[in-house]
């Protein structure tokens, strides 16, 4: 695991200047690799390439980076895992192919010199971000795993285009201006994280998971800006196609069959993110997902697997006592971390920092501390990220399942519902609810503002409003500039629950999931493995039945299954637990005066990004107790956060901060 850096100029560009800029961009990922550096430029092409590396397989000087393919036409700098880089390997010496080390990379490099890359690309079962320098047609390609585990951001700039595994990185491009595109803004606001098709800094652009992008020199004086770029990223694999694939041809295995294989499956993907050179681990919270990922891990280890969680004071947010059962009952040997409100809060300064891009999943706090305690014994750390997408796990798909009937009915019948719901809300809930006698499931759907959402629901027009609306974080518009509203693209799966899951998988999942995994455990050099999110995982999930995700009211269903072979149902089903923290009470607490000083109407007004009347609005009420607005405020302090941040770090960051683009 490790950062990744690279230039291509454009054609006559001052080649020493800019290309000089490889080091210290690649400086500024120390972090993601701490073991060793090492960089590679050939100036007559305008090209560097440069690498920090986190050792984890082949921990010798032969898996240093960039590394040349052995017939001398490739240059790679890549940033990931190949974990079936030995069966590749093995077939490739069949065929007379030698090897100087054991690294994963020389082996992806033989497969691209074999096939191409797209081609080794599809034969690999990894997560990467990939920098790949064809020296006999001077094109420089740029690729991304299938699920977007690991990050790739591309920026236009007048004189070259530079890639880097984080945004810090190419800020320190001498070219680059940092510019904030406000529409980014507001739709950070309304989501929490950017979407994979944004980026807070106007030039800059992301490489889509499965997606791939290939460059001449020559392109760049066609391809003038970003978006011109951007357009000519590919897909050399595509999650929707694989969901319609799947959903047309359904598993017809009875529900034994199904646990059988979904079992072999996911034994086959943990013991493939078990192999590496160094200490692996793993996150424990107790929940099914890493539950089960630490059943099969131990069922396949011969010593006690190392487990790591955290707790803090708050009881209704500690799950360090259901993670130690787990870990009792299976024999890890387990390390628990108590903190206190203030250990948390300690480290909300960095956030900014870390992330680079404003990021409001407030679970960032306790995945950041818990990769710091697991750094300390391991380097490797598996994660059970990814069950809830593949699976059925988040109450909006149990939700979408069981209201698919009303949800799927004409616009005039949902419009009724919604009003009704939206009747409950006003103050009559507690009567209609006693009177009704509605399940346990629905009753508790209407606590709180969750009616007023699910009323928001009800009403929207088509499944991409339900889905925004199941997932945004107020209705309230807190900016300026209002978020975008592009036509939803995603082609229909005909069922409500599928429909919300690939939401998941190409937006929450790679935008926050996998964007608040990456950054926490790479701040700590820790590198997390996710073999929930194997692809044969994925596409096989694509493929089940309904039922085997959301059954009697439950997610999960199936992964529930597979758990009850190694765990006593006891220690499992219970109600699902966020990996949260308390923001709303902090904030109207310890956190009160830090909060005040970033909202306060002077500041908001010279940034010239919010409504400063709503965002002081909404301040007052959640202080109050009338509403809880935690989550929408903890995105606006995040990027006031952010924003002093990118004041406070230098000149070179702060063109167009205060004073965006309109």
């Amino acid at each position: 695991m490790c950062g990744i850096t690279g230039i291509l100029q454009t054609p006559h560009a001052s080649r020493s200047a800019d290309l000089a800029a490889i080091g210290p961009m690649t400086a500024r990922l120390r972090h993601r690799g701490p073991d060793a550096d090492g960089f590679w430029s050939d100036r007559d092409a305008g090209v560097a390439f440069g690498h920090r590396r986190l050792s984890i397989i082949d921990l010798s000087d032969a898996g240093r980076q960039p590394m040349l393919s052995s017939d001398g036409r490739f240059v790679i700098t890549f940033n990931g895992e190949i974990y079936n880089y030995k069966p590749l390997r093995q077939e490739l010496e069949g065929a007379g192919k030698r090897f100087t080390g054991n690294s994963d990379t020389e082996v992806l490099l033989a497969l691209i010199e074999k096939w191409g890359l797209e081609k080794a690309l599809q034969r690999c079962n990894g997560m990467f971000a990939i920098g790949l320098w064809d020296r006999r047609n001077r094109t420089l390609h740029l690729a991304r795993d299938r699920m977007g585990k690991k990050p790739l951001y591309v920026a236009r700039t007048s004189n070259a285009v530079v890639f880097a595994s984080e945004l810090k990185a190419i800020a320190a491009f001498p070219d680059f201006h940092q510019e904030i595109d406000p529409g980014a803004v507001a739709e950070f606001l309304s989501r929490g994280w950017l979407p994979e098709d944004q980026c807070i800094w106007r030039g800059v652009f992301k490489i889509p998971p499965g997606g791939a992008l290939s460059i001449r020199a020559e392109d760049l004086l066609v391809c003038r800006d970003a978006a011109a770029l951007q357009e000519r990223a590919r897909s050399w694999w595509s999650l929707a196609d694989v969901a319609h694939t799947g959903r047309a041809a359904l598993a017809t295995a009875d529900d034994q069959q199904l646990v059988s294989q979904a079992c072999d499956l996911l034994k086959a993907a943990v013991a493939d993110r078990m192999v590496a050179d160094v200490p692996v681990g793993l996150f424990l919270s107790g929940g099914i997902d890493s539950s089960t990922v630490v059943a099969l891990m131990q069922a396949q280890s011969a010593r006690p697997v190392r487990t790591f969680t955290i707790g803090f004071g708050e009881r209704a947010f500690d799950e360090t006592a259901n993670a130690a059962a787990v870990a009792r009952h299976l024999g890890t040997s387990h390390t628990e971390l108590r903190l206190t409100s203030a250990d948390a809060r300690a480290v909300i300064p960095e956030l900014p920092t870390i992330w680079d891009e404003p990021f409001a999943d407030e679970s960032q706090i306790p995945t950041l501390l818990l990769s710091r305690l697991a750094r300390q014994d391991v380097t490797v750390a598996l994660s059970g990220d990814g069950g809830d997408e593949c699976f059925g796990g988040y109450s909006r798909h149990v939700l979408s399942a069981r209201l698919a009937p009303l949800l799927n009915s004409n616009r005039s019948i949902r419009t009724m519902a919604a009003s009704g719901v939206a009747l409950l809300g006003r103050g009559m809930r507690e009567s209609v609810v006693e009177t009704l006698r509605l399940p346990g499931w629905l009753q508790r759907m209407t606590h709180g503002d969750r009616i007023n959402r699910l009323a928001d629901l009800i009403g929207s027009n088509d499944v991409g409003e339900m889905y925004r609306r199941s997932t945004r974080l107020s209705e309230l518009q807190l900016t300026r500039t209002q978020a975008g509203s592009e036509p939803d693209t995603i082609p229909p799966l005909n069922d409500l629950l599928s429909d919300f899951i690939v939401r998941d998988m190409l937006g929450y999942l790679p935008s926050d999931i996998l964007v608040k995994l990456d950054r926490a455990s790479m701040a700590t050099s820790l590198e997390a493995r996710c073999p929930l999110l194997d692809h044969r995982v994925v596409e096989f999930s694509w493929a089940l039945p309904n039922s085997a995700k959301v059954r009697h009211g439950q997610g999960k269903w199936l992964l529930r299954q597979v758990l009850g072979r190694y765990l006593p149902r006891h220690l499992f089903e219970r109600p699902k637990q966020g990996f949260d923290v308390p923001i709303g009470s902090w904030l109207k607490g310890p956190l009160r005066s830090w909060a005040s000083d970033l909202l306060s109407e002077s500041r908001l007004r010279n940034q010239h990004l919010l409504d400063v009347s709503r965002v002081q609005e909404c301040w007052l009420q959640h202080l109050s107790g009338r509403r809880d607005f935690s989550r929408p405020l903890w995105a606006v302090l995040m990027l006031q956060s952010w924003l002093d941040s990118a004041v406070t770090s230098g000149p070179s960051r702060t063109a167009g901060v205060m004073e965006p683009a309109q």
